[in-house]
């Protein structure tokens, strides 16, 4: 990753597009938490989590405030942008946000779908087109490949302990859920 897009380029966004459980959540954690480390706020949502708070903030009059915080931090991490449909309201306060930020402060934001498919979130193509061109602008596309970490660990698990899953979940105490080790 070019260093550069750790303090030196305020305006740098990074995106993120892979399958579902391929690190990107965990990358983007470790980034936001090094910024942290050095002195930058930052704000972590998730793109659904982000449009709901915006909605509750425009609905009870806060919404500028919210705006000004989300354009106050040095690193915003948008996660898991394309996993829910946004309705028109939400697709543009969510477009707001990012244009707002847009030069003025980092922005990482996942997904699980290439750009082609982002219509289908924003459910409008000018405005997916717009937002597009803001985040792509100054922007580390980070592709991370491979099998899911969960599906992957669900198969060793699997391979460890054959024994049907109803079993499996047999083996855990009922009220606690703690796991009975067998004897």
């Amino acid at each position: 990753m070019d260093r550069r897009s750790d303090s030196q380029e305020p305006d740098t966004r990074h995106y993120v597009a892979v399958p579902s459980g391929t690190g990107k959540t965990h990358a983007c954690l470790a980034l936001g938490l090094a910024a942290c480390q050095r002195g930058f706020p930052v704000s972590f949502f998730t793109a659904a989590g982000l449009v709901h708070q915006l909605m509750e903030a425009r609905d009870e009059r806060r919404l500028l405030k919210l705006q000004a915080q989300l354009a106050s931090v040095k690193l915003l991490i948008v996660d898991e942008l394309g996993y829910v449909p946004l309705s028109q309201t939400g697709a543009e306060l969510l477009f707001e946000i990012f244009s707002q930020r847009h030069e003025r402060g980092s922005t990482i934001v996942t997904s699980n779908l290439p750009f082609e498919e982002w219509t289908s979130v924003f459910g409008n193509q000018r405005l997916t087109g717009a937002l597009l061109d803001r985040l792509t602008h100054h922007v580390h596309i980070l592709e991370l490949n491979g099998e899911s970490y969960r599906l992957k660990q669900s198969k060793a698990r699997r391979r460890r302990d054959p024994r049907p899953p109803d079993e499996v979940a047999a083996a855990a105490d009922p009220e606690t859920g703690e796991i009975i080790p067998d004897s």
